[in-house]
């Protein structure tokens, strides 16, 4: 079976599984089923428990999916709490379907695989340990990696169906209204729990700070939960943001954010009242304060900022050159704790952000987006999944959902040490080539030849140095040489899907 990025994928596994091919990046107007879920009524005064055990073998059996959320990042302490504890209790075959793994998650998930207790997986990407024991054949079925709008759609419309969701939280009253705002370990939006909230059989609620009755405002309502576990700390507030918001004074990437810059505020979406995201890392963080500045000089306003938000975006907010933030996750301790306070910073669930079968996501807004990449070839397409050794370290996240932008840009250095960034063809296909209109690099930028339009327009910006993408595919060629070929078995270890739920990769294993 190939499909339209031109890959070969394998007919057993996609049949298997009852996959269509990746076709477009267009999503036509079309009428879809919803599904709904299992609800255990309840009348109770008190849904506390003190016992993860207890709860654990009340609610897990043999075979059952279960997710988390990743909002805590690396300061996450209830992942792996409660994973030991199922295995422990000798629970196997489990489907684990969290938002998406983090750092911190990564070993326990190894040796939940080496128990049998985790035979499944979907995720938005993984890393380290996990990655590398994927990679090289370590899960008994491939790995299917979903971006955060697709994750959405698979929920609503039954493709992951939830048994257990167990949701760490800052604060809760007795019966399970909480929120991500108040506490010791405040992470702010709730955006990807929601949807396990609202959809899982099962609600299991963590936390370390049970609050008076009725709690509010409410983001996880009473009516949603189940259960609540009192622990003694759900996380570490200092390690949410960690390494998230640092401001880079890396000399490339500050060139790569002003380059950025000059091609947003260049084009012709850059007018009162346009829409942006930039994300979190170095260069999205200086392409923010580049931006500020212009939007300052020219008089501009922003109508809302989505996506993962950092305090620098709430600068802006507070500034009043953004009049909303359409908050998904945050990214650090000064955009958690300003959504308390700010009406104009608007909690949004998964869906509302991403779902392209839904009446209309956020993202189906978006003027700009920039987005980074580990791999960009010739034909525009990214990946931002598989390392040039072929081994998982990363996720998709919300790539190819904010990649359907009027001015979706990728920036990236051309190079990363001896390893080209701008390719023949990419490793894994995550985001198709044609979503992406332009590439920003520090040594220049490449205009995707659909956008003939945006080609003309920047073509007219005094110093800005334009090339095709094979001029800078050349360019990188020759500072690192040609890589040698990754050697694979013929076992699929991990699917790609598209945000529709097409297929538009696979990942092989790595031979050892």
């Amino acid at each position: 079976m190939n499909n339209n990025v031109k890959r070969n994928l394998s007919d057993d596994v996609a049949a298997k599984l009852g996959y269509q091919p990746f076709k477009s990046a267009v999503i036509p107007d079309s009428v879809v089923e919803r599904t709904t879920h299992q609800v255990s009524i309840s009348t109770g005064d008190d849904k506390v428990s003190a016992s993860v055990k207890e709860i654990v073998a009340k609610t897990v059996k043999d075979g059952m999916t279960i997710s988390f959320h990743h909002h805590f990042r690396e300061g996450d302490f209830v992942f792996n709490l409660v994973m030991q504890t199922i295995i422990d209790l000798g629970i196997k075959d489990l489907t684990l379907a969290p938002s998406s793994l983090t750092n911190v998650m990564n070993d326990m998930v190894v040796k939940a695989i080496k128990a049998g207790t985790v035979t499944n997986i979907t995720s938005s990407g993984m890393r380290g340990s996990l990655g590398d024991a994927v990679s090289h054949g370590a899960l008994a079925n491939p790995v299917i990696f979903r971006s955060h709008g697709n994750r959405a759609r698979a929920i609503e419309q039954g493709d992951i169906k939830i048994d257990v969701a167990f949701l760490g939280v800052p604060n809760s009253d007795r019966l399970g209204n909480a929120n991500g705002m108040d506490g010791d370990a405040v992470f702010g939006s709730l955006g990807y729990a929601l949807m396990d909230a609202q959809y899982a059989n099962k609600v299991v609620l963590l936390t370390d700070n049970i609050v008076p009755y009725p709690n509010t405002p409410a983001s996880i309502k009473q009516t949603q939960v189940d259960y609540i576990i009192q622990v003694d700390k759900v996380g570490d507030p200092e390690k949410i943001g960690s390494g998230a918001t640092r401001f880079t004074k890396d000399p490339k990437e500050l060139k790569i954010a002003a380059t950025v810059n000059q091609v947003i505020t260049n084009s012709p979406y850059f007018k009162d009242g346009f829409s942006f995201q930039t994300g979190s890392g170095g260069a999205a963080l200086a392409v923010t304060r580049y931006l500020r500045e212009s939007m300052k000089q020219n008089d501009i306003r922003a109508s809302f900022a989505l996506g993962g938000i950092t305090k620098p975006m709430i600068d802006l907010l507070e500034e009043g050159l953004v009049a909303k933030i359409m908050d998904v996750q945050d990214f650090d301790k000064g955009a958690a704790e300003s959504m308390h306070n700010s009406k104009n910073q608007q909690e949004i669930d998964a869906s509302w952000y991403a779902d392209p079968y839904n009446k209309g996501a956020m993202v189906d807004q978006l003027d700009v987006v920039i987005l980074s990449a580990l791999e960009i070839d010739t034909k525009f397409n990214v990946n931002v999944m598989t390392g040039l050794d072929g081994v998982i370290r990363g996720a998709i996240g919300g790539h190819q959902d904010a990649a359907t932008a009027k001015l979706t840009i990728i920036s990236a250095p051309l190079v990363r040490g001896r390893i080209a960034t701008v390719v023949p063809d990419v490793t894994t296909i995550v985001t198709p080539g044609e979503s992406i209109d332009v590439l920003v690099t520090e040594v220049g930028i490449a205009v995707n030849p659909k956008r003939q339009d945006l080609l003309a327009t920047l073509q007219k910006v005094p110093g800005l140095p334009i090339f095709t993408i094979e001029e800078l595919q050349q360019r990188a060629s020759k500072i690192v040489g040609q890589p040698k070929p990754i050697e694979y078995t013929d076992r699929t270890v991990a699917l790609i899907e598209y945000r529709d739920g097409t297929l538009i990769d696979m990942v092989k294993q790595v031979k050892d």
